[in-house]
């Protein structure tokens, strides 16, 4: 999924945020019902787009690397990469209580692979 409109960076998800965001939506039909996980999905998909349109609101916290952002939802934090030119990458959608320095030590490894994947569809695409 990516989004781009003038003036805004583009904003990109990975595979396992396309995977967090359906566990979470299949979490909340069984726990909630489907009209309680639709609503809970289009707010993560509304601050997704608030995202795009308000970049800056993404929050930098020191004990992560400089180049990851976070942004909360309700009761999930998108997990967001801004290295790569003026893109937003959403590497990730974790709950709230987890424990997120250990969740995303345990994701680094294919979260880094599927950064670098990403970041060479992109360049090819643009040549």
């Amino acid at each position: 999924m990516a989004k781009k409109a003038t003036g805004r960076p583009a904003i990109h998800l990975t595979d396992r945020a396309l995977r967090d965001i359906a566990s979470i939506e299949a979490y909340s039909i069984e726990q909630f019902g489907k009209r309680v996980a639709s609503k809970y999905i289009d707010k993560l998909e509304s601050g997704i787009n608030y995202i795009a349109e308000n970049p800056s609101l993404l929050r930098e916290e020191t004990p992560f690397h400089r180049s990851l952002r976070f942004y909360r939802v309700e009761k999930h934090l998108l997990v967001c990469e801004t290295a790569i030119d003026t893109r937003v990458i959403i590497l990730t959608v974790l709950h709230a209580s987890m424990d997120v320095p250990s969740r995303l030590a345990e994701l680094e490894p294919s979260l880094k692979a599927e950064v670098e994947m990403l970041a060479k569809w992109l360049r090819d695409a643009q040549k």
